[in-house]
């Protein structure tokens, strides 16, 4: 429940900002002046990427790391001089960290997940050794994000598991249609965020090295936790331990629908449990999952290209595609307001497919079997949606 408090604080500030701005905007010299602003900023950056990246295509991750050490980083800096907790200190360090409706905070996600895929990080040879995984060892501390969650146990247990039994965010034990289930889904969570159970992982599996490394990401974490809490524990709540419950709610809502559609005939077919999401706003290309999972080294620019190499073995092992949808969305649709019905709409299925039939799979592959009772019951016929133009065409 305090994952569900802190990113409730969080979503009313983000969302209340984001109705702000949308009034400012209307007011032409504002809206002129931020225009011009983010011009130049987008242009400085643009031209600065490639001096520093690796490769230029993750200027997008760079602006987020610019954004952020210009506004959080400061932020925390300057409540940690003053001392005392200042409220309006406390509201605009999470504007900065999460942003307006939380875009802010899906880029730096998207930012910190592929970062962890490159063997040194976004920068270039000369800036590695101060910049090195930027994201993950130095502003992933500010959103409550252990080091080494990503680097090791994202890549070396998530992507060795494939969402599998031995996974710690694997959900095929639970109902993904059911909030009861989420929230059981959600306090287990705790505990990957945590780093306990990817830990538990290692040692049980006799993997020394990679125990090693969270183990050390682990203790620098604390190390920090503790020293904040020292230092002022209002501080400690307000800026450390909120970010960790935001952390532990958002990060299991994703992990709860990127592989909520297990298929019971072949469950350990990470093709057909994995989801895809083509949304028109699409960071990184983060909802091309499955084909991240597929080739989890391939640059992000060139997941597109590769979802079209793989559409055979996806149409073989019933891999879900949804269209204009985000993760985000899917969770409220699939567990907060459980809408099959709306799912059933922005499936785009392999071959030609009623809304019944729909509907049908989607109870099969979320564990929620009282879907098909409610169909015999007498759910909407949808006909006029197996024509062909929802069969899954090129992107």
């Amino acid at each position: 429940m305090a994952s569900i408090a802190a990113t409730s604080l969080v979503s009313v500030l983000s969302f209340g900002g984001y109705g702000v701005a949308v009034i400012l905007a209307k007011v032409r010299p504002l809206r002129n002046a931020h225009q011009a602003l983010s011009v130049a900023y987008g242009r400085l950056l643009d031209l600065l990427g490639p001096r520093v990246l690796q490769d230029p295509r993750d200027t997008p991750a760079f602006r987020v790391m610019v954004s952020l050490s210009l506004s959080a980083v400061p932020i925390f800096l300057i409540q940690l001089v003053l001392g005392k907790p200042r409220l309006l200190l406390a509201i605009a360090f999470y504007l900065s960290l999460y942003g307006l409706r939380f875009q802010r905070f899906v880029r730096m996600f998207s930012a910190k997940h592929l970062e962890a895929h490159r063997r040194k990080g976004y920068f270039s040879e000369k800036y590695d050794k101060v910049l090195g995984r930027y994201v993950e060892f130095f502003l992933g501390y500010l959103y409550g994000n252990v080091p080494e969650l990503d680097r090791t146990v994202h890549v070396r247990l998530h992507h060795r598991e494939n969402g599998g039994l031995d996974d710690t965010a694997e959900s095929r034990s639970y109902d993904r249609t059911s909030r009861l289930d989420f929230l059981w889904y959600l306090s287990n969570n705790i505990w990957t965020v945590l780093g306990i159970a990817p830990y538990h992982y290692f040692r049980a599996s006799g993997d020394e090295e990679n125990r090693k490394h969270l183990f050390w990401g682990l203790t620098r974490y604390y190390a920090y936790f503790a020293a904040v809490f020292i230092y002022d524990w209002r501080i400690g709540v307000l800026f450390v331990l909120v970010p960790l419950f935001c952390m532990n709610f958002i990060t299991a809502v994703i992990a709860w629908v990127q592989h909520a559609f297990y298929d019971p005939e072949h469950p350990e077919d990470y093709f057909a449990h994995t989801a895809t999401v083509l949304d028109e706003v699409n960071f990184m290309n983060e909802g091309y999952h499955l084909c991240h999972h597929h080739r989890a080294g391939l640059h992000w620019t060139e997941m597109p290209v590769h979802f079209e190499r793989i559409r055979d073995r996806m149409r073989i092992s019933g891999s879900l595609v949804f269209r204009d949808l985000d993760f985000m969305r899917l969770f409220f649709a699939l567990t907060l307001f459980r809408r099959m019905d709306v799912l059933a709409e922005k499936l785009v299925p392999w071959e030609p497919m009623d809304h019944e039939h729909r509907l049908a799979l989607l109870a099969k592959r979320t564990g929620s079997e009282r879907w098909l009772i409610e169909l015999t019951a007498g759910a909407t016929r949808r006909g006029d949606h197996e024509d062909k133009r929802d069969t899954l065409d090129p992107c």
